[in-house]
């Protein structure tokens, strides 16, 4: 008895011309073409994984299961891919319209915004120093960025400074950010990827600073003494928003008929 519906019709049995033909081959699913956006995310993965120092085009070749020599149809070389990696992380990212009576709370929307960005991938602070944000898709960042300077009404010649000094100062700060996690998760002298727990946390290490320089002789050395407590403090985000402060109270300084140094009291997140 068959199973189909009445009227419907039987399927015929394989006809002698069937039987001759070969078997069909296997479909096998089509690979993912290769592509500009695909190598950079493995690249990304390479480089959270490994680290920059092991970062290369053979690495990255590997992770896609591709030769090396495809690469080079995407990117002409490593420092081409580094590049790409930098500018990846600008996409989506916006600048307000300047606003002059808010100048200094974009400054720090801004400041930590960057350092959100490169902390999102290991070494990227160290990218970041080794190449120019000049190229063509980071330009209209750059752009916006010195117009939230200049909008502020600082002179133009600290403006320009004032660029470099606050990318500088993200850029440095994460980087040591990154040195305190890799020395606290990694063995002396070994490429563990697993954390070692004999060594201290960052916890830890500042509550040893602190004690060592509150046990100094406070004849030889007063200030260190005195600062003991403030010398090292267990939270970065606060680190970093006090030195950023203290920038942006100097450039303060640098606005005709505004008070230099703003409020005499209170934290850095006042103006």
């Amino acid at each position: 008895m068959s199973d189909a519906a009445p009227g419907t019709p039987a399927t015929p049995p394989p006809s002698p011309w069937d039987r001759r033909r070969p078997a069909r081959a296997r479909l096998t699913p089509a690979r993912t073409p290769l592509s500009r956006e695909r190598v950079v995310e493995a690249a990304f993965t390479v480089l959270d994984r490994q680290g920059l120092d092991k970062l290369s085009m053979r690495q990255v070749a590997a992770e896609l299961g591709v030769t090396v020599s495809a690469l080079y149809a995407h990117v002409r070389s490593k420092d081409d891919l580094l590049e790409l990696m930098y500018a990846r992380l600008y996409e989506g990212a916006a600048i307000p319209e300047p606003d002059p009576e808010r100048w200094r709370e974009q400054l720090r929307d801004y400041a930590r915004a960057g350092r959100k960005r490169l902390l999102s991938h290991r070494d990227m602070a160290r990218i970041s120093m080794g190449y120019a944000p000049f190229t063509a898709e980071l330009l209209p960042h750059v752009e916006a960025f010195l117009g939230l300077l200049r909008t502020a009404g600082l002179p133009d010649r600290i403006a320009a400074e004032a660029g470099d000094l606050i990318s500088t100062y993200i850029d440095g700060f994460v980087l040591g950010e990154g040195m305190w996690r890799e020395r606290a998760a990694r063995p002396d002298g070994e490429d563990a990827e697993s954390p070692d727990p004999a060594r201290p946390d960052w916890n830890g290490i500042t509550a040893e600073m602190q004690d060592y320089f509150a046990s100094l002789p406070a004849d030889d050395f007063p200030h260190l003494r005195a600062l003991a407590d403030l010398m090292v403090t267990d939270s970065a985000d606060e680190r970093f928003d006090i030195g950023l402060e203290i920038i942006l109270r100097g450039l303060a300084s640098y606005l005709p008929d505004t008070a230099a140094d703003g409020p005499k009291t209170g934290g850095p997140g006042q103006d």
